[in-house]
């Protein structure tokens, strides 16, 4: 499937997002890409979102947490690609396989936290959201003269050793734990 092909049949099936109070996500920290960000919030790349309600989270639902991130490999991500979905202009992480294999135990664990609800097919690979704001009659000169203003800062590469879970209360998405991952890698 080329890009094209693949950017349309990622277009949600339904708008907006449905969060809730309590919603959480498990996203990666990339705080050597925030100067590029342009989206209103800190560079991270998602593992998983939605994943449990908050409420969900009991001390044995968070020490299986720190297990599964346990049983994984810290690695090194680097940014050197841009890519667009519908409105989107993101950076492509290389290798994907660290995250999609994060997601992968995560979902095989917790089989109802559904990558974005489902409302994408197939669902979302990795990336870094640096802006999402430009509707379609702007989004290709704008996104074009991003691109080309942050060209010269790439490649990026930023070392994962952990893992946050992040909460939404109903108007930011707030820091909850840190887990973090094995040190072998």
């Amino acid at each position: 499937m080329n890009a094209d092909e693949e950017c349309a049949r990622s277009e949600p099936a339904t708008e907006g997002w449905p969060d809730v109070p309590g919603d959480t996500a498990l996203t990666i920290k990339v705080p050597e890409a925030d100067p590029l960000v342009r989206a209103g919030f800190p560079a991270h790349v998602t593992v998983l979102y939605p994943f449990v309600h908050e409420s969900r989270l009991d001390a044995a639902a968070r020490h299986e947490l720190s297990a599964l991130f346990a049983g994984h490999d810290a690695f090194t991500l680097t940014f050197a690609e841009f890519a667009r979905y519908p409105g989107v202009l993101y950076l492509d992480p290389w290798p994907r396989t660290p995250v999609t294999a994060l997601a992968k135990d995560l979902t095989r664990r917790w089989p109802d936290a559904v990558p974005y609800r489902g409302i994408f097919e197939p669902p979302l690979a990795p990336h870094l959201t640096l802006a999402n704001s430009e509707g379609p009659a702007t989004q290709d000169a704008a996104y074009d003269a991003l691109q080309a203003e942050l060209e010269p800062l790439l490649p990026l590469s930023c070392r994962v050793r952990s893992v946050h879970l992040i909460v939404w209360d109903g108007s930011h998405w707030q820091d909850r734990a840190e887990y973090r991952l094995a040190a072998r890698g």
